[in-house]
């Protein structure tokens, strides 16, 4: 989803308000369950619910 609009990771993180790191290691799979509040916020910035972003 974030590559369909274009950001790289960095400008994601930055615009999202989450942590560098946080958001790389849940794109690779390392960060399996991340908070509600990290995915809220990138819900957020996607512009999608929860539930579209967990699917």
């Amino acid at each position: 989803m974030r590559i369909k609009i274009e950001l790289s990771q960095d400008e994601f993180a930055r615009k999202a308000d989450v942590p560098y790191m946080a958001l790389t290691k849940i794109e690779t799979g390392v960060i399996k369950k991340p908070s509600v509040f990290i995915m809220a916020k990138i819900a957020k910035t996607l512009e999608v619910t929860l539930d579209e972003l967990i699917k």
